[in-house]
């Protein structure tokens, strides 16, 4: 394989990943309600009904970066929601580790960063549009 070859398929493992580990948290919200995130909002002054975007961060995003459609802006609701995820629940727990040596939050930042990453690279050659 050349180079441009390896860096299309490298462009999409990264989509495919995020968006297949990601899929199952918002089927999980679909199935079970959002009703523990509403709950977290209205403490806050937020509106209960915003916690139905996270569907949007974590099922739509998702579906567009494994057919690579507008793949950059999946990849940038994701970034939002996971800004949003650490900061409405686990903003206490930055820097904290496990008793493994494992940052405590480390699928959170995970989805953060790789999410970044995507935004940043763009989607590849095996997408439907280059955006």
């Amino acid at each position: 394989m050349t180079m441009p070859a390896n860096d299309a398929i490298g462009k999409l493992l990264l989509r495919l990943t995020i968006a297949f580990l990601m899929l199952p948290h918002g089927i999980a919200k679909v199935t079970g309600g959002v009703d523990p995130i509403a709950g977290m909002l209205t403490a806050i002054g937020v509106p209960g009904f915003v916690a139905y975007g996270v569907w949007i961060g974590e099922i739509v995003a998702p579906v567009m970066l494994i057919a690579g459609y507008y793949a950059r802006v999946a990849a940038a609701i994701i970034v939002i929601n996971m800004i949003i995820a650490i900061g409405l629940v686990h903003s206490s727990q930055l820097l904290d580790f496990t008793e493994l040596g494992g940052f405590r939050l480390d699928s959170q930042y995970f989805y953060l960063f790789t999410s970044l990453a995507a935004m940043l690279l763009g989607p590849g050659r095996y997408a439907v549009n280059d955006k």
